[in-house]
């Protein structure tokens, strides 16, 4: 069966198993301890995973904070500075079609009395820039913009976004989930970013495990915020509870070699995305639509209406030959807030699946679609 949901979540690669499986049987210390060997050890290899992290966000070890995935870390810095700058103003601004741990924790902030913009979107998912600076006031405290889309792929301009977040003095986040791997980011180049979230099973490492980057300020200090978990202060007293060391080691070594593979498989993605639309388009042209722009998104993504074919019932005939989803797998029993919001019918929505690639697909492997 050929796998075509990596959106949701992706194989673990064989060299990050590996990594992982000593510190799941001989190298399972507590790295808080560190006064013997396997405290030692699990402490040494929590921070080499921190560097891994670091080096492919193009940040400081000292700005990665491990956590849970990115559920856990929207929640933790939209929460943690809502409450940590509440007397410096209530107003955050997000999109229609971020991610639910998004979505769901601004809601949840507007019943604490906070007021929050939701900006729409274009027929691709992505923000009118002059329409998001016009919302930014003197209350403003947090703007939280996805970087790119899960089911869509469109990229929003990052950049342009966090500058004018730094001009204006108001913290930025983004939920970089799906562009880790897929999208060279160097944070350097992105003075404004103030916090990122990603999770380690999006890019080929374990589920369970991911992070926040904290931009560190002048004086070596991360920005602080009220920490979402209280307890015994690991993870610099933002993040308490015994630290994951072999979920953590995954994703130090999934970053290590996403780093390492950065070019080949951007290129491999394109390659695999260019050749599946051919292939779609010439054996479905008078029946399919393409939600997906075709420029500036993430690679290995297309979002294809099947005009008049309910997308459960055509994912159930698949399913024998190919995986793929309706959408988002973390509100899968809805119909999608992004296509909604970029303008889609129902029906359409209905009518909707993605499929989303990894670098390890070769086109041999997606000519199953010529046999459809």
């Amino acid at each position: 069966m050929l796998y075509l949901d990596n959106s949701a979540t992706t194989q673990v690669d064989p060299k990050v198993f590996e990594a992982m499986l000593p510190f799941l049987k001989e190298e399972f210390g507590n790295p808080s301890s560190k006064y013997y060997p396997q405290a030692v050890n699990s402490n040494k290899a929590v921070e080499s995973a921190r560097q891994q992290v670091a080096d492919l966000l193009g940040a400081s070890s000292k700005e990665i904070i491990f956590t849970s995935g990115s559920t856990e870390g929207n929640n933790m810095i939209i929460k943690g500075v809502a409450d940590y700058y509440s007397d410096q103003g209530n107003h955050i601004i997000t999109t229609a079609t971020e991610h639910p741990s998004v979505l769901e924790t601004c809601r949840y902030l507007e019943t604490k009395g906070f007021e929050v913009t939701y900006l729409p979107v274009d027929r691709y998912g992505r923000i009118d820039q002059e329409e998001f600076k016009a919302s930014v006031k003197d209350s403003t405290i947090l703007v939280t913009v996805i970087w790119g889309n899960n089911e869509l792929g469109s990229l929003n301009n990052i950049k342009e976004i966090s500058d004018y977040c730094l001009a204006q003095d108001v913290f930025f986040h983004t939920d970089a989930t799906q562009v880790i791997g897929k999208v060279d980011i160097n944070l350097e180049g992105y003075p404004g970013i103030s916090f990122l979230s990603c999770s380690s099973h999006k890019f080929h490492g374990p589920k369970g495990v991911g992070c926040v980057y904290i931009k560190k300020d002048q004086y070596d200090m991360l920005i602080p915020l009220t920490p979402l978990y209280h307890g015994g202060g690991q993870e610099n007293n933002i993040r308490s509870g015994t630290l994951a060391v072999p979920g953590i080691v995954g994703i130090g070594k999934a970053a290590e070699l996403a780093k390492e593979r950065m070019a080949e498989n951007i290129e491999r993605l394109k390659e695999n995305e260019d050749y599946l639309t051919r292939i779609l388009k010439e054996k479905f042209a008078e029946v399919i639509v393409f939600n997906n722009d075709v420029s500036d998104k993430i690679p290995g993504i297309l979002n294809v209406q099947f005009k008049g074919i309910n997308n459960e019932l055509l994912l159930k005939q698949l399913a024998p030959m190919i995986a793929a989803s309706t959408g988002s797998a973390c509100s899968s029993s809805k119909p999608s807030h992004v296509l909604k919001a970029i303008g889609l019918t129902l029906e359409q929505i209905r009518n909707t699946i993605r499929f989303s690639m990894s670098a390890s697909i070769s086109k041999k492997d997606l000519d199953v679609f010529t046999d459809l």
